[in-house]
């Protein structure tokens, strides 16, 4: 347990940081914090590479393509890419959309990034079985 748990932490810490780093460059990219708060890029951004990536390495595992260890699969589903996405800040967004009153971009920003998310994790299983 003291290795799964491990395994989770350090994936976690390492998701979080590129998160982190992501959201840091987006701002750079689009102009500041105040350009991100028209859409939120970075949060979009990382949590459909998460919902790809964690697409994919299921895939690959359910698909016995690849055999993990039982810490490997942690630290790369729940710690990597749990720590790289992030559902809080999604949701914190859509408050501030709707506090706002920008309801068509908050209807934009959920829709795309739940249909989106589905889409990404869904291809990512796909690869995987080829």
């Amino acid at each position: 347990m003291i290795k799964l748990l491990a395994s989770v932490f350090i994936g976690s810490g390492l998701g979080g940081v590129l998160r982190f780093l992501i959201s840091r460059g987006m701002e750079k990219v689009i102009g500041g914090p105040a350009a991100v708060a028209v859409f939120p890029w970075a949060t979009f951004l990382v949590n459909i590479s998460g919902c790809f990536l964690i697409g994919l390495i299921y895939g690959l595992i359910a698909g016995d393509h690849i055999n993990v260890s039982p810490e490997t699969k942690a630290f790369l589903t729940t710690g990597f890419c749990g720590g790289l996405t992030t559902f809080s800040t999604f949701s914190h967004e859509n408050y501030l959309l709707f506090e706002g009153n920008h309801i068509g971009i908050l209807s934009v920003y959920a829709a795309a990034s739940l249909i989106t998310g589905f889409a990404a994790a869904w291809l990512g299983h796909s690869l995987a079985v080829r």
